[in-house]
C-alpha cells in the first residue's frame, strides 16, 4: 500500500489516499473514482508532500519531559482531514443502514462461495427463486452483471454463519 496527500485543485481541500500502486492511483483517476470527500470535485492531484522515512530499530524518540505532553496538532470541527470524527448525521446513517442490512439478512439465506452459481441457477429457472447472500469473487460478479443477474454488494462485512459466536 502507499498513502498520496491529496489536494483538491477546485476548493483546495487536502486529504489522504490509500492505493496499491501509483498506477492503481493513476487508473483510479481516470476513471474519475478519486475525488475530494470535502466537495465532491474530481479535479484532484498529489500533493506535496514530506517523505515518510522510518527511524533506525536502534534509534528510540527522546522521551517527553515529566508532567509534559508533547502539543499535538487538533483539528478544527470543519477539517477536511480524513482521519477526523464523522459527523453525527453520518454515525446516525451508517447505524441505520446497518440496521437495514441485519433485517434484510435475516429475510436472505447464506450460501456461502455457491453465490455465483446459485444466483444463476435462480435466473434461468433452474430452482425456485429466493432472497440469498454470500461470497463471490469480482471476476464472477462482473459476469453475473453482464448476463443481467442483478446483484448488489453489501455495504457492511457478513460473518459466516458458521464463525459466528
Amino acid at each position: 500500500m502507499i498513502v498520496f496527500d491529496l489536494e483538491c485543485h477546485g476548493g483546495g481541500h487536502r486529504f489522504e489516499g490509500w492505493f496499491g500502486s501509483s498506477q492503481d492511483f493513476a487508473r483510479q483517476q481516470e476513471r474519475g473514482l478519486v475525488v475530494c470527500p470535502q466537495c465532491g470535485s474530481p479535479d484532484v492531484g498529489k500533493a506535496v508532500m514530506a517523505p515518510r522515512v522510518a527511524r533506525k530499530g536502534n534509534q528510540l524518540p527522546a522521551p517527553a519531559a515529566p508532567g509534559k505532553r508533547p502539543d499535538l496538532p487538533v483539528p478544527a470541527a470543519s477539517s477536511p482531514v480524513a482521519n477526523s470524527p464523522l459527523p453525527p448525521e453520518a454515525v446516525a446513517m451508517m447505524h441505520k443502514l446497518a440496521r437495514m442490512q441485519a433485517e434484510a439478512l435475516k429475510q436472505s439465506r447464506y450460501v456461502g462461495e455457491n453465490f455465483a452459481e446459485d444466483a444463476r441457477a435462480m435466473h434461468y429457472g433452474e430452482c425456485d427463486a429466493e432472497s440469498i447472500h454470500g461470497q463471490t469473487t469480482i471476476e464472477e460478479a462482473r459476469d453475473l452483471i453482464e448476463e443481467g443477474i442483478p446483484i448488489a454488494p453489501l455495504p457492511f462485512p457478513v460473518t459466516p454463519p458458521d464463525k459466528a459466536n
